[in-house]
C-alpha cells in the first residue's frame, strides 16, 4: 500500500510522566490511539464515521528510547494493509530535537458496522482513504 502518513505534534504533560521520571508506557499507547482516529476522522467523511468503526485486535509496542515533561513530540501513522475485514496500522513517535526514535508500534484492527458491531468488509472506498494523494 502506498500510504499517506499522518503526523502530530504536541509536548509533553505531566500527567503523562511516571514514578520513574519519564513518560509511561500507556501514554504512548494511547498516543497512537489518537493518532489512528484522529486520522480516520479526518479522512473518513461522517457518512463512513456513523456507519463504521474500529476495533483493536492486536498492538505490538517496541520502546526504544524515553522522553520526558516538556519534550516536543511527533506521532507519525500509516496503514499498511487493509484486506477483508483488517487493517494493520503502524506508528512511529519521534522526538524532533535530536531525531531520535523513541516508539516504534503497529495496531492489527477490525472494521465493524457500527449498529451490529459485526466485522464489516472493508471497501475499496475505505482502502483508499489512507493512499498518498
Amino acid at each position: 500500500m502506498n500510504s499517506e502518513i499522518y503526523s502530530t505534534h504536541f509536548k509533553v504533560q505531566a500527567s503523562a510522566i511516571d514514578e520513574r521520571g519519564h513518560v509511561n508506557n500507556l501514554a504512548y499507547l494511547q498516543w497512537c490511539m489518537d493518532a489512528a482516529e484522529a486520522h480516520w476522522k479526518r479522512n473518513a467523511p461522517e457518512a463512513l464515521q456513523e456507519l463504521f468503526v474500529w476495533y483493536v485486535l492486536r498492538h505490538n509496542i517496541e520502546y526504544k528510547a524515553e522522553a520526558f515533561e516538556g519534550d516536543s513530540l511527533k506521532v507519525e501513522t500509516w496503514v499498511t494493509t487493509a484486506e477483508g475485514v483488517k487493517s494493520e496500522r503502524h506508528y512511529r513517535i519521534l522526538r524532533p530535537a535530536d531525531g531520535k526514535t523513541l516508539v516504534a508500534a503497529r495496531t492489527l484492527w477490525c472494521l465493524l458496522d457500527a449498529k451490529s458491531l459485526k466485522p464489516a468488509k472493508i471497501s475499496e472506498e475505505i482502502r483508499t482513504l489512507f493512499l498518498k494523494k
